[in-house]
């Protein structure tokens, strides 16, 4: 069994940093992966902070929901205790 990474073989990878030596230079390559390295950095802070912001304002419905499923569950609790209270008198 091959392991592939991305659909692609390693004969595929060394021969795309070949390419990539090639076409850019040795000097380039480090500059070029430091540019693409702060982009997704920049990609998953922001993805975060769009995590972070619905969380926050989905944050009150979620206490919402949680204060009226504890008052229904309390409320069919009291009403089982009230029937089988009446049944064993």
């Amino acid at each position: 069994m091959t392991n592939y990474i991305l659909f692609i073989s390693g004969g595929e990878v060394v021969l795309v940093m070949l390419l990539a030596l090639l076409f850019f230079g040795s000097k380039a390559i480090p500059d070029i992966a430091k540019t693409m390295g702060k982009g997704l950095r920049e990609f998953k802070k922001a993805t975060n902070e769009i995590k972070r912001e619905i969380n926050d304002h989905t944050s009150d419905i979620k206490k919402d929901i949680n204060d009226v499923s504890s008052s229904v569950t309390k409320e069919t609790n009291d009403i089982k205790k009230g029937i089988t209270d009446h049944f064993e008198d």
